[in-house]
């Protein structure tokens, strides 16, 4: 699907419109693309209303699948969404709604994803970091300080809007759909059926909402994204994309616009005030120069939420931050302004919430621990919260002085409940990560991560080159990827064998690339016609697709595994010629097969 997402992409960027969408998003291989991607998902394990996930899916004939979503694409009528309530990831207490649609509605929600995101993301603009393919957290933090100390903007616009997910207007954001250039009418219809779906409450309730994006749903974040990006537009055209008729406009030799001088112009002679916004979904933050500027720019943005999108603000959590004086508070971390050397610089830390949150979520992990008859699991969960909690806040400048705060606290709950000890020794990633470390203890053989031990790593925004919908982009991002064999990858594809399921169609394609295009015994490439994808519990024991029990092999090493006589065997082991590391695989192979080892 890669030419058509790159066609599209153009296209969009172009200024072009598409009105035969529905075409594309019903091809069997968007079907099939949809499945795959969403098979990798968690989420898809999880149940809607008719008790179904992913995996009564998996057993499903490749060909009745691509054939039951197209039947349901000509009539489409969504399912009720099954409502739960979980807690807010703020550590406030308070509960989210989410609503989870059935397995079939979420496939088909991924076929329109994929169609409709190379579209919108020629669209978008940069300055919109949620949601979206090769941004993350870390780019929109590194935004942020750069607004802050490389632009001087020190005072900060925090509008937080009511219950954004469940007051968006629907009418609204099918015409700003339609002025992006989805004009596909029969595609309109099937997106205003799946926002209008309805929803079981936990009592059994069922009710109709009439407004809002459904969060659960697997095209919600990208339909909240749409509705938001008029504001992105709307502040970047204040400051940062205005244009003055009397400047020719220059560009550098990558192509992008130098506007250094165009804002020089701006800031003497004209009256237009400095704005720059950086949104992560329904959070955003615009920053700006000075007080007088911030308040007419909280006045005018609530008005305009108001409307243009017919949405309220929290007025209790909007606010206007000196960031001289104060934190401001985004995604998780606190940023102000500190006097350095005659400078302006930003430190940064984790928010209260988060250190609270961590410091809850560690002490539960730590009692699940002691008390677990899966000892050695709920450790190893231990060190993974811990290298998670380092991996996302170690951007943030005061993280080191953040994390030793907590492990002064845990420190005493790790020694009496889990009796921890010095002397032992660490292997793998947490040796090699956390060896040098003077907190590291052990519980009898197993290395416990030090929470205290993390180093800050210099947050970095997105590069402008990375784009999955260029072929540019993608080999920015594929730099560091083994390259397999794209012919084969297709064959694979293109020639599936009779009877095959879903999920073993789609796992030989993953174990393909995930095997470098490879033999897994003699690591040799795999050629078309010398190639078996070999089930390590045969079929005739265990009905078992999944990933794990699959391999890629030559067909000399899948004879060599499944042979008895011994004649085959000597006639097979001197043709290839193991040596010793080779022969341990397959017969490890053929152990799982109940055979002698050779």
């Amino acid at each position: 699907m890669q030419k058509t997402f790159d066609k599209l992409y153009k296209q969009s960027n172009e200024g072009k419109t598409f009105n035969k969408l529905l075409e594309i998003i019903t091809s069997r291989n968007n079907i099939l693309l949809a499945y795959r991607n969403m098979k990798s998902n968690t989420g898809s394990k999880t149940s809607g209303v008719d008790k179904l996930n992913i995996k009564n899916i998996n057993d499903t004939d490749t060909d009745v699948l691509v054939e039951k979503i197209q039947k349901m694409f000509n009539n489409y009528h969504p399912a009720r969404v099954r409502r739960v309530e979980i807690p807010k990831s703020d550590g406030s207490g308070k509960m989210r709604p989410l609503g989870i649609p059935t397995i079939t509605d979420r496939l088909i929600q991924q076929c329109i994803l994929q169609v409709l995101e190379p579209i919108c993301e020629a669209k978008f603009s940069d300055n919109s970091y949620g949601f979206r393919p090769n941004r993350s957290c870390q780019n929109a933090l590194a935004k942020a300080m750069n607004c802050m100390q490389q632009k001087h903007m020190h005072y900060c616009v925090d509008i937080d809007i009511k219950g954004f997910f469940d007051n968006v207007n629907h009418g609204k954001l099918l015409k700003q759909m339609w002025s992006l250039g989805i004009k596909d009418k029969s595609l309109l219809c099937i997106i205003s059926k799946i926002l209008n779906s309805e929803i079981v409450l936990p009592t059994g309730e069922v009710i109709k909402s009439d407004k809002g994006t459904p969060q659960g749903g697997i095209i919600s974040p990208l339909l909240s994204n749409i509705v938001l990006n008029e504001l992105d537009w709307w502040i970047n055209n204040q400051w940062s994309n205005k244009d003055l008729k009397e400047v020719t406009p220059k560009f550098n030799k990558y192509g992008s616009r130098d506007r250094c001088c165009e804002y020089r112009r701006m800031r003497k002679q004209t009256t237009l005030k400095e704005m720059h916004i950086v949104r992560y979904a329904d959070d955003f933050k615009i920053f700006t120069t000075d007080y007088a500027t911030a308040k007419k720019i909280f006045t005018a943005v609530t008005k305009w939420l108001k409307e243009r999108l017919d949405l309220d603000i929290s007025e209790e959590k909007s606010t206007i931050t000196n960031l001289k004086k104060n934190y401001t508070v985004f995604l998780g971390f606190k940023l102000k302004l500190h006097q350095k050397n005659n400078k302006q610089v930003v430190k940064s830390h984790m928010s209260d919430k988060a250190k609270k949150k961590i410091l809850v979520e560690y002490v539960k992990q730590v009692k699940q621990s002691q008390y677990s008859s899966c000892r050695n699991k709920d450790l190893w969960l231990l060190n993974s919260k811990a290298i998670g909690y380092h991996n996302y806040y170690q951007i943030a400048t005061g993280c080191s002085k953040d994390f030793s705060s907590i492990a002064f606290i845990v420190r005493r709950t790790l020694k009496y409940r889990l009796e921890t000890k010095k002397t032992g020794t660490a292997t793998g990633y947490i040796k090699e990560r956390y060896g040098s470390s003077k907190q590291l203890s052990f519980v009898g053989k197993t290395a416990i991560v030090p929470i205290s031990y993390v180093q800050f790593v210099t947050p970095l925004d997105k590069k402008r080159t990375i784009n999955n919908y260029t072929e540019q982009g993608r080999a920015e991002i594929h730099k560091k990827l083994a390259s397999v064999d794209m012919t084969i990858l297709h064959y694979l594809m293109e020639n599936v064998p009779q009877g095959t399921n879903t999920e073993f169609y789609n796992n030989r394609i993953s174990l393909y690339s995930g095997q470098n295009g490879k033999c897994f015994v003699t690591g040799k490439l795999l050629e078309i016609g010398n190639m078996h994808c070999h089930h390590k519990v045969p079929k005739s024991v265990k009905k078992d697709n999944s990933y794990l029990n699959l391999v890629w092999v030559t067909k000399d090493v899948h004879i060599l595994i499944h042979a008895i006589k011994a004649e085959t065997i000597e006639y097979y082991k001197n043709h290839i010629g193991f040596d010793k590391t080779q022969l341990s695989k397959i017969n490890k192979l053929r152990k799982q097969l109940n055979l002698s080892c050779i």
